[in-house]
């Protein structure tokens, strides 16, 4: 599944915690994909242009490799993105676009992350290195669900009231 703050739909609950509902699962595929050839990297390439927001695709699917091995991990780069666009208002890779010569792709498979600039930033710095830690490029070094909800328990651990 592609994961984009489009998807997500929150629900305000009287004193309690919001209530989040994923939707539109166009993107929805099988989560494990062994790619074999340079022909199956690029169907997934063109599968992934057709339903997988361009700012929220993980670089694996921007330029697969002939023999790699895509998983579930894919998700979180898409979260990591949702939570930058969720904290910003702004996909974090959309500054590229604006540039002379600036190439979307080029940002996302490099991963140049820009934040924003300024001496008040409203988020701690831990909040923008668990981000920075769900958008490496490589897919083998993003981290796996289990080990996000271990530091989501940590961050609300240290900044609840």
């Amino acid at each position: 599944m592609h994961i984009k703050p489009g998807n997500i739909l929150l629900s305000h609950r009287k004193g309690k915690w919001p209530l989040a509902i994923l939707m539109d699962f166009g993107s929805a595929r099988p989560a494990r994909m062994q790619i074999r050839s340079r022909s199956e990297a690029l169907q997934l390439q063109e599968w992934a242009s057709e339903h997988c927001s361009a700012p929220f695709r993980a670089p694996e699917l921007w330029d697969c490799p002939s023999d790699a091995y895509i998983d579930e991990r894919t998700d979180i780069w898409s979260l990591g993105c949702t939570l930058y666009a969720i904290m910003y208002g702004v996909s974090h890779f959309e500054y590229a676009l604006g540039e002379s010569g600036g190439s979307l792709q080029l940002a996302i498979v490099n991963a140049q992350i820009k934040w924003p600039a300024g001496p008040k930033q409203p988020y701690p710095e831990d909040l923008h290195q668990f981000v920075t830690w769900m958008l490496q490029p490589q897919a083998t070094l993003l981290p796996r669900i289990d080990d996000i909800l271990i530091q989501v328990d940590e961050l609300v651990s240290k900044y609840s009231l």
